[in-house]
């Protein structure tokens, strides 16, 4: 027996694996780098090259085959002086606030009215969002059919049976700017749609029945449980549309070109003029910077307003 139980506390205890190495081998990293490197040649050759030689071209009269001219801060002050460009900035500042209150709007009304798993409304939510898949240009030139403004054109048409009279959507002064507002709201909605329904998805169904039970109507259950779970959906959704306000071209340049007189004249149409109508390079790089750095200052000021409404 004592012998049994000295051969039990001499026997060696089991030995433990050994710890598993963390991390990846060296070559597999090398790996990654040579799968991502001809994509981030290409970034950096198409985006930060350009880039630069925008902000420098921006201090200088570009004079092609005949040598550039520094002149400092002068196209800067030219373009901030520009009665034209004031005109564009305000045009800007119209059509993207109307264009992003009306796109989402919307898009939560549709997401509120094609939410659900029946198979009619996952078909029409398909079909709702061909607009945002479908070119601009060919966008635009659908517009171009539906608002020609003869009195056999598809939209007179509609309006004539309410004994409206023809009217020139983009002809007009008073409502070109009006019309392109239109099909940008009838493109963008359809995006903040599917944003939104993301965030219906994730909506407990039980409070819907807590205060269907409490006798809650429709429009309660719409403020109080639907809406306040929307918020950080909602935040994504305004951060994105302040963003893509100021850089609209494609739906101006196809309906309107910026006219008429200048009407529908933004920001970018603006600086696609000055550099490739006007061959004035340099101020068009400077317009371009003006609208780099607006951009990402609104697109701080909405993420830090989206912080600090989530630390409230």
């Amino acid at each position: 027996m004592s012998d049994l139980t000295g051969a039990t506390r001499q026997s060696p205890a089991p030995s433990t694996p050994a710890r598993a190495r963390r991390g990846r081998p060296q070559s597999q990293w090398w790996t990654v780098w040579v799968f991502l490197m001809p994509a981030l040649l290409l970034f950096l050759y198409f985006k930060f090259i350009p880039m630069f030689a925008g902000i420098e071209m921006s201090f200088q009269q570009v004079r092609p085959f005949l040598g550039n001219l520094w002149v400092g801060w002068d196209n800067y002050a030219r373009v901030v002086t520009d009665p034209r460009f004031h005109s564009a900035i305000s045009n800007t500042i119209l059509l993207g606030v109307g264009q992003s209150v009306g796109a989402v709007l919307g898009g939560l009304l549709l997401a509120l009215l094609l939410e659900g798993p029946s198979r009619v409304l996952w078909f029409i939510r398909t079909a709702a969002f061909l607009p945002v898949v479908t070119a601009t240009a060919v966008v635009g030139e659908i517009w171009r059919i539906i608002f020609f403004p003869a009195p056999n054109g598809f939209l007179n048409s509609v309006i004539g049976l309410f004994g409206m009279g023809p009217l020139r959507y983009l002809e007009d002064p008073a409502i070109a700017i009006y019309s392109v507002m239109a099909v940008g709201i009838w493109q963008n909605a359809p995006y903040y749609m599917v944003i939104f329904l993301a965030g219906l998805a994730g909506v407990d169904r039980s409070l819907y029945e807590a205060a269907a039970i409490d006798g809650a109507k429709l429009r309660h259950r719409l403020l109080y449980v639907t809406l306040p779970a929307l918020r950080p959906a909602m935040m994504i959704v305004m951060v994105l549309a302040a963003v893509r306000c100021l850089r609209v071209f494609t739906d101006v340049w196809v309906l309107t070109g910026g006219g008429p007189a200048g009407a529908t004249e933004v920001w970018m149409t603006r600086i696609y003029s000055l550099g490739f109508e006007r061959n004035q390079i340099g101020l068009a790089a400077a317009a371009s910077i003006l609208l780099l750095i607006t951009s990402v200052v609104l697109t701080m000021l909405a993420v830090y307003l989206t912080r600090a409404r989530r630390v409230k």
